[in-house]
């Protein structure tokens, strides 16, 4: 990668950079939000017949570059020395977004033509489950016949969801009867225990939540990284695990958890889903979780970093809101931050004609920071870590 610094680059001539002030109002109205960061330039627009590119948010210190890289040259000075040691991965990005391109031979390549040159390294190790999942959800995204990023996104965030056939639905017809299933109904068997540690929140179509009664301690960081540890049993052993999974987080600091409203919301692998102020108290209650659910089945979540029970309990950190992309929808989890990411990622090197465009997706996002063997986020991400 650092082979970068030392080879001409080259604004990707099949964009064209306009000034915010400059596009229509539509647009203007549909990307007003990035106008509350005050280094926003604008944006970057593929020309017309320019496949395989996306739009892309530009800030004063990129259209610089892009200004001063219409004709080829190295890295400018200037930019070498503001970036510093993060030069060579900000290239990086730049060229596998096919922002710029990097002279390979007697020609300019960007994109996944340019995997050998901003790989970080070669070769992908097994890693855990979990790992095996995300790779799994990798190769049967790249063969969808889709070309939008959003729903492209969602069908890889979805993967490893389990069907919901007619018995499920008579099973778990609604929210009244996840209670019952769980015995968290009026008099069920695990009402009390509820009821002693947590007071219910809103309810949505998708979710039953709690909150932690007054006194816990520790509050979330306004906009900072959210905790968020997945508790994943297998849809069958739910039912009996539930009361386990309850006296666990019981006594954790969680400050919030939550459970799927529905058969589609418990046959998702990330069903219970609790949120924590910070990393430390999130490892003790994970701690706890792997004691207590020893030997239950796990079902696994995708795109999260394995903790304990082949994938049975996991955790990821919802980026802060200055990390959340306007342009691929704002208000992402961590797992939807991850799958946008790939979902482009995976378009692009499919346009571009690579043979293993899962191979690229996983090399865009290892340069965003994330350890993409265990995917954990990585110590510098958002500064999420001690």
């Amino acid at each position: 990668m650092e082979q970068l610094l030392r080879r001409e680059l080259l604004a990707n001539p099949r964009y064209e950079l306009v000034l915010f002030d400059r596009l229509s109002p539509a647009e203007r109205e549909a990307l007003a939000g990035l106008r509350e960061d005050p280094a926003f330039y604008g944006v970057l627009r593929p020309r017309e017949g320019a496949a395989g590119l996306g739009v892309k948010s530009v800030d004063r210190d990129t259209a610089l570059l892009l200004f001063t890289l219409r004709e080829p040259g190295p890295l400018p000075g200037y930019a070498l020395e503001a970036l510093g040691a993060s030069a060579a991965r900000t290239v990086a990005r730049l060229v596998a977004d096919g922002v710029l391109e990097v002279r390979e031979g007697d020609g300019f390549v960007s994109g996944a033509a340019a995997l050998a040159l901003v790989a970080e390294e070669s070769g992908v190790r097994a890693g855990g489950r979990l790992a095996g999942l995300a790779r799994e959800a990798l190769r049967y995204a790249q063969a969808l016949a889709v070309d939008d990023p959003v729903a492209l996104s969602w069908r890889i965030y979805g993967f490893n969801r389990r069907p919901v056939t007619p018995r499920w639905k008579r099973l778990l017809p609604s929210a009244e009867a996840v209670e019952r299933h769980l015995g968290i109904e009026r008099g069920g068997r695990n009402r009390q225990a509820l009821d002693r540690r947590w007071q219910p929140g809103k309810r949505s179509e998708f979710w039953l939540t709690w909150h932690a009664r007054s006194g816990r301690p520790g509050a979330a960081r306004s906009g900072g990284a959210t905790y968020k540890l997945y508790v994943s049993p297998s849809p069958e052993a739910l039912e009996e695990g539930f009361g386990a999974i309850l006296g666990a987080l019981s006594s954790s600091q969680a400050q919030q958890f939550k459970v799927g409203a529905d058969a589609a919301g418990l046959l998702r692998p990330d069903k219970i889903v609790a949120y924590f102020p910070d990393f430390d108290r999130l490892s003790e209650a994970a701690g706890r979780l792997a004691e207590r659910l020893a030997g239950l089945p796990a079902h696994g979540v995708p795109f999260t970093a394995e903790i304990a029970g082949d994938g049975l309990v996991s955790w990821g950190a919802d980026p802060p809101e200055t990390e959340r992309s306007p342009l691929l929808g704002g208000g992402e989890s961590w797992r939807l931050w991850l799958t946008n990411r790939l979902a482009v990622a995976l378009l692009a090197a499919r346009a571009g004609g690579a043979p293993k465009p899962w191979r690229f997706a996983l090399d865009r996002v290892r340069l965003e920071g994330v350890d993409t063997e265990t995917w954990t986020p990585g110590a510098l991400l958002w500064k999420i870590l001690p």
